[in-house]
Parts: structure tokens; C-alpha cells; sequence
């Protein structure tokens, strides 16, 4: 999710590049950088911060016909100067801006260091500018092609090379990328923003794309070099309404942006054959567990309870999990065979923070699992487990979230793998996770979300229940209804109804059940049986094919079937929607719910 913007042609400032990084900070990020071409070479300049610390070292007024920029959003390597992008080969001469994660950055530069090129960062965006040096052969365009061929992973780049100052190079394959031109000249940005300034005619690229520019004239091939013919798209939105991609709020787009960042988080987690891979575990000895501890707080926590029922479910171990506010004021135990893992989708959440630090004085080691390269988290625990979802603006957790979750059954796998308990049970579901971003983008296009929030917008209570690992989803679910719509929503294990919840139900109060097809299905259906016969509303989420659920139920949202286990992950987006489409009815803005930040630094 960091920001790309690249001009070319007529005559432009390089603060005109910076201008087009600033449409772009609402993505989130923490360092910037600009690279121009001019008669006399490759002009770079980085600085760790804001963009405004960019501004003040460059030359703003001075005038080129070349040039790119980039915000980074940290993924390898903290936040520095050295880290900041545009990075350049060993000639000098090459600068690369680039969106996504390299998967097989590390092999590839063993190979260059082995035959001699030299590194500056600890980025896998450097292998890129030192492959095209190696490939280039005075046809920068040919150069990219041969390095797309090398990269595995997700990507947007941007190319150019001083010497050839009228031309610059853009491809894309799992990160977005926008091209716009006018009679003057050309643009590449991560999004719209950038570019409306100068033409709202643009081409979203596709996944394959790469587009050459020389001067104001542009081509696009595939990866192979054949032309492609792609539509261009008229913006009419306005330059706020670009910032969120044309939807109305934050929380809305990140929801759709889901399927992309499901992507981000399994590259290089899982190999050619489907299993988990992740070495940055290498040094636990994880054979020796025989209890794991978990400490997080709020969504997290919720993921984090997924986790629980998941690994208690196949591995042969105790999971305990703890709200890390009350962790901490508890006597610590931890014996050689505890695996601690902290979740913080921040990085700097306070109660998580002091209970690894807790942990650590008790001689514990502790697994982080966050989205914030460099937070405090990252840098006082063991190792860390970065989620990838990109920034989030929505205080609500949403995408965030779902990453975790995909992080978490990937911890569990590599695990269960590890203890040699992997069958073909677990064959499946590794397959189901990698195709579930395929299957989210599904659910999130179904009007049914929006229709059924409109039913329930007017009332002032909600009661949500599940069972077994959804019990995690219907607590979630409450957690998003009541932080952003403020309405009383509260969650329970379907069981626990009759053992006093179930007084509240009458007409004034549904209930919303995540009832999949599972093996606690028909507890479910009972525990359903009970909310209706006090005259509630019902709202269900089933399984598609489900009919009889709707006899029971005053309204049904389907969704596919896979595996029971993974109905947390597929069910998340669902809530994350009616949650919004409460709020948004009922005229708050959901991205800013009262009395909450989206991190949580003080006790």
C-alpha cells in the first residue's frame, strides 16, 4: 500500500512529484524519496519521515522532463533513509519505485552479491534495479522484461534510467497501478489521485501489464512483449473522493481491498506444494511445545480466539489466550515448552506492549504478529510476523483483521506440519486459505449485506451468537456493530443463552447467529429455536444451499461452503459490511467512531 507517482514529458518541477506523493498520504507510510533524470545524470533524494521532510531537500523549483517518487510503507527493513525508495543499481544509473513484496528476493540476491553487486538496503526492492543493470543491454524496456521473468511475488515497479531520459517503464502483477496521459505528458501513480490533477482519462492496469512511455506516447504488452488494448476510464469523482478510490469512506474501501491484502500476507508463506513456510521460526524449537499463550486485545483478541479453537482442534497442546490489560496484572508462568505469541495490529498497543514485556522478564520469548514494521512491538519481541494488509485508516479493524486470521492458521499449519500431524485434512484447507482471497471478493460484492442492514438499521440492540469457533466471529461481529453504529450489541456462546442472556429477547432486540453447516450445526438451529420462541428477530449467516435455515430465520446471508474451520475468515467481511452499512444509514461516519484511536497507547 505504499504510493507511486511518476511523470514524464513536457517540462515539470520536482515539486510537482512531491505534490502528487502528498495526494497519495492517506495511504499511510514512513519514509519518501524522489529520483529524477536531467542532462546530468540520476538525481535521488530520500529522507525517513514525513513528506514534508522530502520537501525540504530537494530542489522544488528545479525544472525536469523525468522523474518518480515513492512513499514506503515498511515491510523489509525499518523505517531509514537507506530503506527509502526510489533504489538504484550498482551503475547509478537505474531507479526503481516498487509497490508489494518480492517472494524470492532472498535467493536472488545471493546470486548478485555472488557476482559482485553491492546492496544499500535491506529492501527486496533493491534486487530489482540490479537485475535490470545485469539484463540491460542498452533496451531498457527488454532489460524489464527479463527481470519480470526472475521476480516471484507481488508487484508494482516503476522504471527509468538516466540514460535514456524519455523513456520510463511501469508493470504490475498484484499491486495496483493507474496510467493517465495527456497532450503534454505522462503519468503512473498508485491510484487516481495523482493523476486527475492532470487528466481524468486513465487505464487501471492489469495484473501482467507493463507499460512503456516514451515521452507523451505509451504502448502496452504483456509480459511476453505482445500488445494488450486496455479501456480507459473516465473519473468523474472528485480529488476526496479519489483518496478512497471513489467509495465513501475508508472503512468501505479497505473492506474491498481485502482479496489484495489476503495476497500480500501468504507470499512466500507457503511453498509449491501447499505447506507452510515460515522461516523466520527457524530458531524456536517448536517440537518441545506443549502450551501456547496468547495476549492481545480487542479484534485481536477475537483472532487470536480463533487461533485457540483452530490449533487445540489438531495439535496436542493447550492454547490459552488472555485480554492483555488483565495479563499483566496476573503471576506469569512460563516454563521452556510455552510459546508465547503477541497480536497488535499497531505494534504499539500499551497492555499488549508491557505483557510481552512481562513475558520477557519471566524469561519467555515471544512471537509478534503485527502490521507496523519497526513498532515498538517488532523491536521488543523475539520475531515478528508482519500481517502485510497494507495501512489502515478506519479506526475500525477490518482488513487488519483478516490478515491476522490468515497469519494465525498459517502459524497453526506450520505447526501442525512441524509435529508431523499434517494430513489431508490439512491438504484442503491449505488450499482453501490460498484460494481464499477469490472467495472473499465474492462475498463482498453480494447486495444482499446492504439490504439487510437497511432492515435492521433502526434498532437500538443486537444480540449475536455463535458456537465453537464462530464464538469468535460473534463476538467480533458485536464488536464492529457497537464501535461504529453505537448500538448496544452483545455476543455469547450460543449455549450460554438459556443460562440468562436469553432474557433480554423480545421483538425489540434480533439476533444475528453465524450458523454454517458444521458439526455444531444443529445445537445452532436449537439454540435458534430458543430466540424465536421469545419472539426475536432472526437474522442467520448459512451456508449457500442451506433452505431450512430459512424457516427459522426472518433473513438469511449466504456464503460458500469450505472447510469448517476456515467459516471465521469467510464470515468476517460479512459483518465488517453490516456494521458499515448500519453506520453509514444511520449517519455516523465510520471511520471515526467516538471515543476510539486506532492505536491504543495508554492503559
Amino acid at each position: 500500500m505504499c504510493g507511486i507517482v511518476g511523470i514524464i514529458g513536457s517540462e515539470f518541477k520536482v515539486g510537482d512529484l512531491i505534490d502528487g506523493l502528498k495526494k497519495l498520504e492517506y495511504r499511510g507510510y514512513d519514509s519518501a524519496g524522489v529520483a529524477t533524470v536531467d542532462g546530468n545524470g540520476l538525481y535521488v533524494s530520500k529522507s525517513v519521515g514525513r513528506i514534508d521532510a522530502l520537501r525540504g531537500v530537494v530542489e522544488t523549483e528545479k525544472a525536469v522532463h523525468n522523474g518518480i517518487a515513492h512513499t514506503r510503507w515498511a515491510t523489509h527493513g525499518v523505517p531509514s533513509d537507506r530503506n527509502a525508495h526510489p533504489h538504484t543499481d550498482c551503475s547509478g544509473k537505474i531507479a526503481v519505485v516498487h509497490n508489494g513484496i518480492i517472494e524470492n528476493y532472498q535467493e536472488l540476491k545471493k546470486g548478485l552479491l555472488e557476482r559482485g553487486h553491492k546492496f544499500h538496503s535491506e529492501t527486496d526492492t533493491e534486487v530489482i534495479s540490479h537485475l535490470i543493470e545485469e539484463n540491460f543491454k542498452g533496451n531498457l524496456y527488454q532489460a524489464v522484461l527479463e527481470t519480470l521473468k526472475e521476480l516471484r511475488g507481488a508487484f508494482a515497479i516503476v522504471v527509468i534510467h538516466s540514460d535514456i531520459p524519455d523513456v520510463m517503464i511501469g508493470a504490475r502483477k498484484g499491486s495496483p497501478l493507474v496510467f493517465g496521459c495527456n497532450e503534454e505528458k505522462c503519468m503512473l501513480a498508485s491510484d487516481v489521485t495523482p493523476i486527475i490533477k492532470y487528466t481524468r482519462d486513465v487505464i487501471f492496469l492489469e495484473d501482467g501489464d507493463v507499460v512503456y512511455i516514451q515521452g507523451n506516447k505509451a504502448r502496452i504488452t504483456d509480459f511476453s512483449g505482445n500488445i494488450v488494448i486496455r479501456n480507459r476510464m473516465h473519473i468523474s469523482w472528485d480529488e476526496n473522493a479519489a483518496e478512497k478510490g471513489g467509495f465513501k469512506h475508508f472503512m468501505l474501501k479497505e473492506i474491498n481491498e481485502v482479496p489484495e491484502a489476503i495476497e500480500s500476507a501468504l507470499v512466500g508463506r507457503y511453498d509449491e506444494k501447499g505447506f507452510p513456510v515460515l522461516h523466520e521460526l527457524d530458531e524456536f524449537n517448536l517440537e518441545r511445545v506443549k502450551r501456547i499463550l496468547l495476549v492481545a486485545c480487542g479484534t485481536s483478541y477475537h483472532a487470536g480466539l480463533v487461533f485457540k479453537y483452530f490449533a487445540e482442534k489438531y495439535l496436542d497442546i493447550d492454547v490459552l489466550i488472555d485480554v492483555a490489560s488483565e495479563f499483566r496484572y496476573r503471576p506469569i508462568r512460563i516454563t521452556d515448552d510455552t510459546l508465547t505469541v503477541a497480536i497488535s495490529q499497531s505494534g504499539e498497543t500499551a497492555d499488549t506492549l508491557e505483557s510481552i514485556r512481562a513475558i520477557k522478564k519471566a524469561g519467555g520469548k515471544v512471537i509478534a504478529i503485527t502490521n507496523v514494521v519497526g513498532s515498538t512491538i517488532t523491536r521488543e519481541s523475539d520475531v515478528t510476523l508482519f500481517m502485510n494488509a497494507g495501512p489502515e485508516i478506519g479506526v475500525a479493524a477490518s482488513k487488519t483483521y483478516i490478515n491476522q486470521l490468515i497469519v494465525l492458521y498459517t502459524l497453526a499449519l506450520y505447526m501442525i506440519k512441524k509435529l508431523g500431524k499434517w494430513n489431508n485434512i490439512h491438504d484442503e484447507i491449505s488450499r482453501q486459505i490460498l484460494n481464499s482471497s477469490k472467495i472473499i471478493k465474492q462475498i463482498i460484492q453480494d447486495p444482499k449485506i446492504e439490504q439487510m442492514a437497511d432492515l435492521y438499521k433502526n434498532y437500538n440492540h443486537f444480540m449475536y451468537v455463535g458456537r465453537g469457533i464462530n464464538t469468535a466471529t460473534a463476538m467480533e461481529g458485536a464488536l464492529k456493530l457497537k464501535e461504529i453504529s453505537y448500538i448496544n450489541a452483545v455476543a455469547y456462546a450460543a449455549g450460554e443463552l438459556k443460562h440468562g442472556p436469553i432474557a433480554l429477547l423480545d421483538p425489540t432486540f434480533p439476533v444475528f447467529a453465524v450458523v454454517p453447516k458444521d458439526s455444531l450445526y444443529e445445537k445452532m438451529r436449537s439454540n435458534i429455536e430458543e430466540s424465536k420462541a421469545r419472539n426475536a428477530k432472526i437474522i442467520t449467516i448459512a451456508t449457500e444451499g442451506d433452505k431450512e435455515i430459512e424457516r427459522i430465520s426472518n433473513n438469511v446471508i449466504y456464503i460458500p461452503q469450505v472447510s469448517e474451520d476456515l467459516y471465521p475468515l469467510v464470515i468476517a467481511p460479512v459483518i465488517q459490511l453490516f456494521a458499515y452499512y448500519i453506520a453509514n444509514k444511520r449517519g455516523y461516519d465510520p471511520d471515526k467512531p467516538r471515543n476510539l484511536a486506532k492505536s491504543v497507547t495508554v492503559e
